[in-house]
C-alpha cells in the first residue's frame, strides 16, 4: 500500500487534516504532537478498521510488519500517555516563542517570561514525577541546563539595557 492509500484510509476516519510540516526546529515537533493528539481517535479508528487489516507492507529492515508497529503505537495507551507529558513540558516554552515570534516589541519581556517559562516546566516535572520543590529530578536537571545555556547564548547586554528601560 502506498503514501497515497493510507492517506486516503485515513481520511475517511478524520475530518481533520494531518499537517505536512518542514522540519525545522522546536516548533516543528511541538505542532506535529498537538495534531497527532487531534487526530488520535481517527487514527484508532483507522488502525482498527478492516482496510488496514488488508495492509500487509513489510519494513525492509525487519521482519515486523509495518502496519502492526503502527497499530501497536496508535494503540498503545502508555505511548499516548508520553506524548501528553511530553506537550505538557514543551507547552510553555512553545507559548514563549510564539510571544515573542511578533512584530510588536516585547524584548523588555522577555527576561518575566523566560523565568515564568521556566517554572512551569519545572511544576509539569515535578507534578508528573510526584517530586517536592527541594527534591532533584534528572530530567528537569538536564532541560534546565539546555534553556539555560539558551538563554546565554542570546543574552546581553543590548536585551538587558532593554529590559532595564522598559522598566523605568
Amino acid at each position: 500500500m502506498n503514501h497515497g492509500m493510507r492517506l486516503s484510509m485515513f481520511n475517511e476516519f478524520s475530518r481533520l487534516k494531518l499537517l505536512s510540516i518542514a522540519e525545522t526546529r522546536f516548533a516543528s515537533v511541538v505542532c506535529l504532537l498537538k495534531q497527532f493528539v487531534e487526530v488520535k481517535s481517527a487514527l484508532q479508528q483507522m488502525v482498527i478498521s478492516d482496510k488496514w487489516s488488508i495492509y500487509k507492507e513489510a519494513r525492509d529492515d525487519s521482519p515486523t510488519p509495518t502496519a502492526q508497529i503502527v497499530k501497536d503505537l496508535i494503540l498503545n495507551d502508555v505511548w499516548w500517555d508520553k506524548v501528553d507529558y511530553i506537550l505538557r513540558i514543551t507547552t510553555p516554552i512553545y507559548e514563549m516563542i510564539r510571544m515573542t515570534d511578533t512584530d510588536t516589541p516585547c524584548l523588555h519581556l522577555v527576561y518575566e517570561m523566560w523565568d515564568s517559562m521556566i517554572g512551569k516546566v519545572k511544576k509539569v516535572i515535578y507534578r508528573y514525577e510526584g517530586k517536592q520543590e527541594d527534591e532533584e529530578s534528572d530530567l528537569y536537571s538536564v532541560i534546565y541546563d539546555i534553556l539555560i545555556a539558551r538563554w546565554t547564548k542570546g543574552n546581553n547586554p543590548l536585551h538587558c539595557l532593554a529590559h532595564y528601560y522598559a522598566l523605568l
